[in-house]
């Protein structure tokens, strides 16, 4: 078969004995992330917006690299809270999860379609939904004005109530609003449109757009657009983003008009969802993490290990939900 190197020790294995082997190490360079990130900075916007300084404390990035490719992997409490993001080949992702599947809930931002039957094999997964990822830029952004203004931690009441007219309450706090950029659109003294953002890095030049929401009795009269589109010009004329991306969903055919309008477009699908960890008590994690370290004892010095647990193949995924 295919001969492969097995980087830790340095011998030669036929590629169906080491698809199991995987060199994983956590990646503590924000320009070495970059780098790797660059060629898919629109999917992976959430975990590139990560390298911000402040943002990147709150993070772990972890890389597997194998016979079957390279797999990224993003925990961070930063921003929107928990989130994990994965990026790359999903039998490599496997490697990563299998050490290092992160807190018991989380909530995955961005993953791709091809990725969830790998993240099944370790989490409960809820809600999943197949959403699609858009982008702009300043050289094809159009803003569409209208009677809005930015929001300031003091509209958090009003924020709350207008997120929760649909569901339960909601827990946003001025600091949220402070942190990230709100436009709204009142009538009189109610809100009733509003779009933020779930993180902005100006030192990676990007920011992602989020919590587009408008009353139920207003819709329909393009301020889901008017508030998005100020956002968006925010963002690009004055925090320093080349590219602002969103995430939507494809049966919403009006929210996909607006940003359609405001010169976003198609990058490609990707899959949100809630997730449960399986292995509530992290013992499983645990135990390979040791085991694989004595593997590869007398190799790699620090976080860089290998992990020996078959894989099976993967399955494509499946359709929306």
């Amino acid at each position: 078969g295919r001969v492969v190197t097995d980087a830790l020790r340095g011998r030669r294995v036929n590629a169906a004995e080491a698809g199991a082997r995987y060199h994983v190490r956590r990646m503590r360079s924000p320009r070495e992330l970059d780098r790797l990130m660059a060629d898919e900075r629109t999917f992976a916007a959430y975990a590139v917006a990560q390298l911000e300084p402040m943002l990147f404390e709150e993070s772990q990035f972890w890389m597997a690299e194998g016979p079957t490719g390279r797999a990224l992997l993003m925990h961070s409490d930063a921003g929107m809270g928990r989130a994990i993001v994965t990026m790359g080949d999903p039998t490599a992702l496997d490697a990563l999860l299998s050490l290092h599947p992160g807190p018991a809930s989380n909530y995955l931002a961005t993953g791709a379609p091809e990725h969830l039957p790998v993240i099944e094999r370790h989490f409960a997964v809820s809600g999943a939904v197949e959403m699609r990822r858009m982008a702009v830029d300043g050289f094809v952004f159009r803003h569409v004005a209208g009677t809005v203004r930015r929001l300031a931690g003091s509209d958090v009441g009003a924020l709350n109530a207008l997120y929760s007219t649909e569901g339960g309450p909601t827990g946003y706090s001025a600091a949220h609003i402070q942190r990230g950029v709100y436009f709204g659109a009142y009538d009189g003294r109610w809100l009733v449109a509003v779009a933020g953002t779930h993180v902005v890095s100006p030192e990676a030049g990007i920011a992602v757009v989020g919590n587009v929401f408008t009353h139920p009795a207003y819709r329909g009269g393009g301020l889901a657009t008017q508030v998005t589109s100020a956002v968006t010009e925010e963002l690009l004329t004055r925090h320093g983003c080349r590219s602002v991306v969103l995430t939507v969903n494809p049966m919403n055919t009006p929210a996909v008009q607006a940003y359609t309008h405001l010169g976003f477009a198609y990058d490609r699908d990707v899959v949100e969802a809630r997730l449960q960890r399986r292995d509530l008590l992290g013992v499983g994690a645990l135990l390979r993490r040791w085991t694989a370290r004595r593997a590869a004892s007398g190799g790699l010095p620090g976080d860089e290990v290998t992990t020996g647990r078959p894989i099976p193949p993967v399955r494509s995924g499946g359709d929306n939900p």
